[in-house]
């Protein structure tokens, strides 16, 4: 063996010593066009990192392992309830009276009693901020009549959203046998929940005190202590049973860019949050976003007239951001749809919506209105457009 051979080798042993010992690791992930290399570690048993708005996956580690949720079960539970309250069947100031069933529930608590009365908005509160066993067991009870039925409508809800490993036993997230759920599972329901932004003012907030028709106030103190800790971080859940161990689905805004980071079966809180912070972090340092639809920009003509003397201003309702990887060229298009129009259009009248695509993908759209109140030209009016058409070609 050769100078030039020997110090190869060495070289060799060397690196795999301290590959040993630093327990170093280097993933690569692949999902939705996005290729990510990092050497991110993390000690929980399973970890996935998403761009929520496209779907991108930017790290994943046993994410389609199937493991106890513990609370986490509960961003279900507020799907449901968030898609109650912005569908019109139930309202935030609807009031609930508490079973003694859901009094008796275990574990973290609202502290509620038998017969007290309580808003949706105050259950929802003590669901996001405190994990309250006992607010979740009520708002299931007021939506489907018992806990039972309201399983299974998580359950149909779970299947609706391509939940493959997942089986609820409860809205709660105490032990159950069969229990369980994975990592990516959580992501799509998180995904949904995300879609219903008022959650994060609950979800966001680290501290609500409720005092009314309470002779004691119930004190509401979240469990996410990234909320008051990790910039940007305004939700979603945590969770923690001795089967379970620690879990979260934690959530954070930047510069118009969100994270959302799951982790499952951590030994610690401190591990939990430490690995959920690390993976943010590195989504943050990976992207940057861009407003493509401004509100109230005009987005575009619409003619009504053969003439072209008849159109409105389809304008935009909301702002759209899309998020993309940093230093990547992208190609960003835009697509308007406009719905079946009436014979009169009130100014302010929603008309269709545009949508926005990244390289070919579909990341967001906006709804449009009419900048202008106009009546279509109708059978007469295109008659005589086209007679005008007529003699003019005539000459």
């Amino acid at each position: 063996m050769n100078n030039k051979t020997k110090n190869l080798f060495s070289y060799f042993i060397v690196f795999m010593l301290l590959s040993t010992l630093f327990n170093f690791s280097v993933k690569s992930v692949k999902a939705e066009g996005v290729e990510i290399k990092s050497n991110l570690k993390v000690e929980a048993k399973s970890a996935l990192l998403v761009e929520p708005v496209s779907g991108d996956i930017l790290f994943e580690q046993n994410s389609h392992v199937k493991l106890a949720p513990a609370s986490v079960t509960k961003i279900m539970t507020m799907l449901l309830t968030m898609e109650a309250i912005d569908s019109g069947r139930i309202k935030l100031s609807d009031t609930v009276t508490i079973s003694e069933n859901a009094k008796k529930m275990g574990g973290s608590s609202m502290i509620l009693d038998t017969g007290e009365i309580r808003s949706v908005e105050d259950l929802l509160k003590g669901i996001a901020i405190a994990s309250g066993n006992d607010a979740a067991v009520a708002i299931g009870e007021y939506l489907a009549g018992s806990e039972d039925a309201f399983v299974v409508l998580m359950n149909k809800r779970a299947a609706d959203l391509g939940m493959k490993d997942t089986s609820f036993k409860n809205c709660t997230g105490l032990s159950a046998p069969e229990h369980l759920t994975t990592a990516y599972d959580i992501m799509l329901m998180s995904k949904e929940l995300l879609k219903h932004s008022t959650i994060l003012k609950y979800s966001g907030t680290y501290m609500e005190t409720i005092t009314e028709g309470r002779k004691t106030p119930i004190g509401l103190v979240n469990h996410n202590k990234l909320v008051r800790f990790f910039k940007g971080c305004d939700g979603l859940k945590t969770g923690f049973t001795d089967e379970a161990k620690y879990c979260m689905s934690a959530t954070a805004s930047r510069d118009g860019i969100r994270m959302l980071a799951i982790i499952m079966g951590a030994d610690t809180f401190k591990v939990r949050n430490r690995d959920a912070s690390m993976l943010m972090n590195f989504g943050f340092s990976k992207f940057e976003s861009k407003k493509i639809i401004t509100k109230d920009a005009e987005v575009e003509r619409i003619i009504l007239s053969k003439k072209n003397d008849k159109y409105f201003i389809a304008k935009a309702a909301q702002d759209l951001v899309v998020t993309y990887e940093k230093g990547k060229n992208v190609k960003i298009t835009k697509k308007c749809i406009i719905e079946d129009l009436k014979n009169e259009i009130k100014s302010g009248e929603r008309v269709g919506y545009c949508e926005v695509y990244l390289d070919g993908k579909l990341v967001g759209k906006v709804t449009l209105y009419s900048d202008r109140e106009m009546k279509k030209p109708g059978f007469w009016g295109n008659f005589k457009s086209n007679m005008g058409d007529l003699f003019d070609n005539s000459l």
